[in-house]
This record gives structure tokens, sequence and C-alpha cells, in this order.
């Protein structure tokens, strides 16, 4: 059992906790390929930030199964969170590369129904909807990424 001053302590330093929880707004994109727009969410964290400040952007694409990949040079990959675990609508950075992936679905890699990056990869954000729309935009050249 806590003395009455721990006890105190305690509940003021809870109730200082509970005033100094800060939630930041969601930062939001959009995408745009070949007449599909579709937005997306960034998560906070370095990479992520990276990104967002140098938006808008427009750049060539590839295509690597059902990911389009493309350089973003300058972009500093802090590696927060590297996985080779992505699912069907993760936008991520590859920073041995300088590439931003985004991931509609299967990849060469894939032995299931989720995409699998060819290497470790920093999630940065998630579309937000349906992400295998951009399929049909899989003939695309070039690809347009600003704050929505």
């Amino acid at each position: 059992m806590l003395s009455k001053r721990k006890q105190a302590k305690f509940r003021a330093t809870t109730h200082r906790a509970s005033f100094i929880m800060i939630v930041s707004p969601a930062r939001k994109i959009r995408l745009s390929v070949s007449g599909i727009s579709l937005e997306a969410e960034i998560k906070s964290n370095k990479t992520a930030d990276e990104v967002y400040a140098s938006l808008p952007i427009e750049a060539p694409i590839n295509t690597w199964g059902e990911e389009f990949y493309f350089k973003l040079a300058g972009v500093k990959d802090h590696r927060e969170v590297a996985t080779t675990q992505v699912k069907v609508g993760d936008i991520a950075v590859w920073g041995a590369g300088q590439v931003v992936a985004i991931f509609f679905g299967r990849t060469p890699m894939s032995m299931g129904p989720d995409p699998v990056p060819a290497d470790r990869v920093n999630v940065i954000g998630r579309i937000l909807g349906d992400a295998t729309q951009l399929r049909q935009a899989m003939d695309a050249t070039r690809i347009r990424i600003e704050k929505a």
C-alpha cells in the first residue's frame, strides 16, 4: 500500500499526464496515377516527415509485380520500422535505393496474398480505400504525389 504522500504524488502525476497527451492530426496525401486518384495517410516518423516535406513530387514509376516504385533522392531512411512484412495499401521507403514503394497486390516474392518487398522497407503510410485500383494503371509511366 502506498503512503498518503505517494498516493497524492501519483494522482498529481496521472492528472498532469492526461493534459499533456497531444494527438497530432493525420497527414494525408493524394497519389495520382493514370487518372486514378487515391488518398493515403502518412505516419509520424522521421522518414515519413522527410517524404511529406518533399511534396509535391512527380516522378517516373517502375513496377515489380503489383508494386509501384520510384526514386526519391535526398530522403534519408531512418529505418524506424525496417520490415519485410507489408500489406496491400502500404507505402514504404527502401533506403538502400532511395526508393518509395507502393504495394497494391502480390510481388514476385509473394508466397500468399500479401506483397513481399525485395528487401526490408520502412513503412511510412497507408492508402485509404481500395489500393487494388492501381492494378488498372499497370502501364502508367508517371506518378504524382501531393499533400491532400
